[in-house]
């Protein structure tokens, strides 16, 4: 199994590449050195802001520009996260999707009949697998143009600029869609929705997602808040920090994340900080393609003074929920709450909320 975590919309961990769905390893996930002194040693020092930025593409996954740039400014004009503009005089008919979160929201918004392509990554709705899937990562643009689509959407963090570059010289319409924070993948649904004339459904889609997210703050906000430390890569050890919508959802399932301190979204860690910050719940995104292996899991183990591996709470979440910002991700924070607080979501409690 690869590793990663797939929250399009931040700064790529170190050693991962961007598929939409998510974040994916470019190697074999590494286990930790045996010996503490040697491991100590040799893991690498937090990376400052510059050295992140200098190593991932520049705000691709939405830490600097968010939901203002998905508003519309006329009822048929729309900005994207690029600051561009898109006029649509009617709504699309023929929509090619670049990214399993894009296509997700399309389906979800009942726009499935107008999805004319997919990418190879788009797992779900089962459905989206039966669409035409474009060619691996970086399509050509010959294969969009055959599918003769009047829009095409796509993540900021995974469209290549060349091939934007194409779309926009032969007046292919393109949206780029980019999601930083939990409030902007709503602020996307709404959007998308409306390109489409399909403001209702979309209203209705997000203000559904707002109170499932409510209730579970509702729940967990008068409980201790355990540290929590979330995995996306053990080698080198890299978590989320604050500018990354999976810290939001950590904190609104009643965690503290240890990383909340950090100055980047995507913060690399040296094991004594993981020592000293204690983590008393370790969370590790899991799945066929993404995540973290069992094998990296394991090695956690090797740290029984550790407070989360001391109470065997080391937990696996599917990452296509927890990384993936599109319409499921409230499923997602509701399993993460069932996770850091199980005692306060069993049916009795549950049978207790009003």
């Amino acid at each position: 199994m690869s590793c990663g975590c797939n929250p399009q919309g931040l700064l790529r961990p170190w050693g991962f590449f961007y598929l939409g769905s998510g974040f994916f390893r470019t190697g074999r996930c590494v286990g930790f050195l045996l010996g503490a002194g040697v491991l100590l040693a040799m893991w690498p020092a937090p990376a400052t802001p510059d050295d992140e930025m200098s190593t991932m593409k520049r705000r691709r996954q939405g830490i600097l520009t968010g939901m203002p740039f998905m508003a519309n400014i006329t009822p048929r004009t729309f900005v994207d996260a690029l600051g561009r503009k898109l006029f649509l005089a009617k709504a699309p008919s023929r929509v090619v999707s670049m990214a399993p979160n894009v296509t997700e929201m399309l389906f979800a918004l009942g726009l499935e009949a107008k999805v004319v392509a997919v990418t190879p990554f788009c797992d779900y709705p089962p459905e989206a697998q039966r669409k035409t899937h474009l060619g691996g990562t970086n399509p050509s643009i010959e294969q969009i143009l055959a599918l003769k689509p009047d829009l095409v959407l796509a993540p900021q963090d995974f469209i290549q600029p060349d091939l934007l570059q194409n779309l926009d010289r032969l007046k292919v319409p393109t949206f780029v869609l980019q999601a930083a924070q939990l409030e902007d993948v709503l602020a996307q649904i709404q959007t998308v929705a409306r390109m489409f004339d399909r403001s209702k459904a979309g209203d209705e889609l997000a203000g559904t997602i707002r109170q499932r997210i409510a209730a579970v703050r509702e729940r967990t906000q008068s409980l201790a808040h355990p540290r929590v430390l979330y995995v996306l890569n053990t080698d080198p050890l890299q978590t989320v920090g604050p500018g990354s919508f999976i810290h939001q959802l950590i904190e609104a399932a009643g965690g503290a994340n240890i990383a909340a301190g950090t100055s980047t979204a995507y913060p690399r860690f040296a094991l004594e900080e993981v020592l000293a910050r204690d983590p008393e719940l370790i969370i590790f995104p899991v799945g066929t393609a993404e995540g973290i292996s069992e094998e990296d899991q394991q090695q956690w183990r090797r740290w029984p003074s550790l407070s989360a591996v001391k109470h065997n709470r080391l937990v696996l979440v599917p990452s296509v929920l927890v990384d993936r910002p599109g319409p499921r991700i409230v499923e997602g924070l509701e399993l993460l709450a069932q996770a850091i607080h199980p005692e306060a979501f069993t049916k009795d409690s549950q049978e207790e909320q009003p």
